[in-house]
């Protein structure tokens, strides 16, 4: 996900050795959505990276274009969130996180400027507060209109066109009949950008109920709505990033794992945010409408070891090369195939298996 919603904010720079890096926080949150793994778990890791900590990786962000100050909890509780952004922005990356607003206030907005934050993503589920509101419970639509309105005004005052803003929309059943009218929604409150998205970790009867996207593939019901919303964008002029509604296999998931990484609370460095959630091990993932129970993956602790001995271990290097494996069989068969039907069932062609613990990951199949 972060690569592609971030590749904007670092065009025409020269290419580091890493894209994004997702630095986790905090695990804490005030909302309780009711997509969020959380929501059905009852041993969630409650934690905060300490400022000494976050230290300890600054050495290696000269390398890495985009950081993400976000993990599965809420980046504005942590305290020292200020003084993070700060350090990042000494090593020269891009720093911004997404937020669901809740707190912010005209004093609050003016020290986040202050600090350098690059962009901030605005997370809604409804263009109507009773939408939103069912959906991420303790979130209230308006307190994000109002919190994106003090940046608005605090940018005008300064005169500075940063942080660039952007609505996340997670897309369900719930509120799908209410995502053809966001383009108009975002361009009322002076959004020039949304990226919708699929719910793709799902532990739950709920959950897995919402989801929109068909993992069978096949032309999908909602196909009609995404085409309205795109064609509402245009008129509007608001830059919008859909995901497909039709499963297919992609050679590489959207987290990239070959030049992206996770850093979660406790230091453990993990392939995406999906891989080490503040749960405990194994943990529950619906896939396909059945459970499956995954083990959390890390390849080292950061804060104890350097990046390179982490990124060169054996088992580190063979699970980015099945994606490597992956990609170049892609391209094979891309370029000997071009539009035909075939490329899109590239199990029937000898394609390498992705790691395991990524087989049953809903971003294996392109939504």
């Amino acid at each position: 996900m972060f690569e592609g919603i971030f590749q904007k904010f670092i065009r025409g720079q020269k290419r580091k050795p890493f894209s994004v890096w997702q630095i986790e926080l905090t695990t804490r949150c005030p909302l309780r959505c009711k997509m969020c793994i959380r929501a059905e778990t009852n041993d969630w890791q409650f934690q905060d990276m300490s400022l000494e900590n976050f230290r300890i990786l600054l050495p290696y962000l000269k390398d890495v274009e985009t950081v993400v100050l976000e993990g599965w909890g809420e980046s504005l509780l942590h305290k020292d969130l200020l003084e993070c952004i700060r350090l990042v922005k000494k090593e020269g990356s891009e720093v911004g996180f997404v937020t669901s607003g809740k707190g912010l206030t005209e004093e609050r907005v003016s020290e986040l400027i202050r600090a350098g934050v690059d962009f901030i993503g605005f997370s809604i589920s409804g263009a109507t507060p009773e939408t939103h509101d069912a959906i991420r419970v303790n979130s209230h639509l308006p307190e994000i209109v109002h919190a994106i309105g003090l940046f608005h005004e605090e940018k005008r005052r300064q005169g500075l066109l940063r942080p660039k803003m952007h609505l996340v929309f997670l897309m369900v059943k719930d509120n799908i009949q209410e995502v053809s009218s966001v383009p108009s929604f975002a361009r009322e409150i002076g959004i020039e950008e949304v990226i919708l998205t699929n719910i793709c970790h799902t532990i739950s009867i709920w959950q897995e109920k919402q989801r929109i996207f068909a993992w069978e593939g096949g032309r999908n019901a909602y196909e009609e709505i995404m085409k309205q919303t795109e064609a509402n964008a245009r008129a509007l002029n608001i830059r919008l990033k859909r995901p497909s509604l039709s499963a297919i296999q992609v050679p590489v998931c959207e987290e990239n794992p070959l030049r992206n990484l996770y850093i979660s609370v406790e230091g453990e460095v993990s392939p995406c945010v999906y891989l080490y959630p503040p749960i405990s091990s194994p943990f529950k993932r619906i896939f396909c409408e059945k459970e499956h129970w995954i083990e959390k993956m890390s390849f080292g602790n950061i804060f104890r070891e350097p990046l390179p001995t982490i990124w060169n271990r054996e088992d580190y290097v063979q699970f980015r090369n099945r994606f490597i494996k992956r990609e170049k069989r892609f391209k094979e068969l891309y370029f000997s195939l071009w539009d035909s039907p075939k490329i899109r069932d590239i199990h029937c062609q000898g394609f390498p298996e992705a790691p395991e613990p990524c087989k049953t990951c809903h971003k294996m199949l392109g939504v």
